[in-house]
């Protein structure tokens, strides 16, 4: 098979364990947009938190995209223009506010280039401003103040508690919205229907690729839908265990020893 596309997902992916793309990964990733191969982020980051990563990887020179919010987003890197976007419908924020008090939980979403926090920001809402470079901004009327479209929110607290409330969240949304965990700690609330792998359909169309010409790369949960959908699903050797058991390809090399190296080199570059 001759794959036309490669799609990543970034935090143990793309990143090693400091959040850096090492030099042989970042050469690799190169090598393949100047042989005329498109590359794809596909990550739960909101755009801001992903522009550093396509622009070190120079996705503007070379025509490649970026799917933010796990895909809610679409952008053509070399345009900036938004090619495909799904909102919550605008009473979500309000019903999840509720939640979050019922339950304990941290809550936040996004406007702008800031992370929007309901309550004190705990530690798991930390780790995603440290990780996007975006400023926390508390508002205690979150309830009131989101009355934006907004692309998905985020329930936050340790994984034993999400995980308990995960399906009695999911079971009270499910005509209305996609729930799911990226992280343990990361109960991700989006539009209905939107997970990656629904968004990368999207783009091969706009692209004229099909999915068997499509490797996809992940480590988390949230990476399950596109590895399954993928010609070529590929699990990181640091992956999640579930998500190994759906790939068709697990590295021998982790994220900290340039696993998507071994990808292209191995499917690509041969």
């Amino acid at each position: 098979m001759s794959y036309k596309l490669l799609v990543l997902d970034i935090d143990g992916t793309v990143t090693n364990s400091k959040k850096e793309i090492t030099p042989k990964t970042k050469e690799a990733i190169l090598e393949l947009q100047k042989k005329g191969i498109p590359v794809a982020i596909a990550s739960g980051r909101p755009t801001k938190g992903i522009v550093a990563v396509a622009d070190e990887l120079d996705f503007a020179e070379y025509g490649s995209y970026v799917l933010a919010f796990n895909g809610a987003r679409i952008i053509n890197w070399k345009t900036k223009e938004c090619i495909y976007s799904k909102e919550l419908p605008i009473g979500i924020p309000k019903k999840l506010y509720d939640d979050a008090m019922h339950y304990g939980t941290g809550l936040m979403t996004y406007e702008g280039d800031s992370i929007i926090s309901a309550k004190i920001p705990d530690e798991y809402i930390m780790i995603e401003s440290r990780i996007t470079t975006l400023p926390v901004i508390k508002k205690p009327d979150f309830k009131s103040y989101v009355n934006f479209p907004v692309n998905k929110c985020i329930l936050t607290a340790d994984g034993e508690l999400l995980e308990s409330i995960e399906p009695v969240i999911a079971e009270k949304y499910q005509l209305e919205a996609q729930v799911f965990r990226s992280e343990p700690y990361f109960l991700e609330v989006l539009p209905k229907n939107v997970d990656k792998a629904y968004c990368l359909e999207r783009l091969l169309k706009i692209l004229g690729i099909e999915r068997e010409e499509m490797v996809c790369c992940g480590d988390g949960f949230n990476d399950i839908s596109m590895i399954q959908y993928a010609g070529l699903g590929v699990a990181m050797a640091n992956a999640q265990e579930k998500v190994k058991d759906v790939a068709d390809y697990i590295t021998i090399n982790s994220n900290d020893e340039d696993g998507i190296a071994e990808v292209i080199e191995k499917f690509f570059l041969k």
